[in-house]
């Protein structure tokens, strides 16, 4: 792997990862209470939370210019890890034995693919 190739894939990761975080920001938002339909759309956090995702589509079209389509899509599978990081830390929800075993088997699918390529 040269040096290129591992710069777009940690931007692509890092592209993920602001998609992870945009996708907190809309659970908080969704959480509290609005007086009207269209503060609950038209707020500085949901607007935030979708320019964020606008960028995160541009920072994976940019790194998909070297990073393979097969490798990108194991790299976008991190999200559900972030996500799953991010549920537990912010919303205190808890791990069952399904997510956990989700989370497991994502894992060792990145770890293989990044093993055996």
């Amino acid at each position: 792997m040269n040096r290129e190739f591992l710069l777009y894939a940690g931007l692509l990761l890092f592209g993920v990862f602001l998609g992870a975080v945009s996708q907190v920001m809309l659970k908080k938002a969704a959480l509290k209470e609005y007086s009207s339909k269209i503060k609950e759309y038209l707020n500085p956090l949901v607007i935030l939370a979708y320019v964020i995702f606008v960028g995160t589509t541009l920072i994976s079209v940019y790194a998909y210019r070297v990073v393979p389509l097969s490798l990108g899509s194991i790299l976008e599978a991190t999200s559900y890890i972030y996500v799953t990081i991010f549920g537990v830390v912010f919303f205190r929800e808890t791990i069952n034995i399904r997510k956990l075993s989700g989370l497991l088997l994502i894992i060792a699918g990145i770890t293989i693919y990044a093993l055996l390529g």
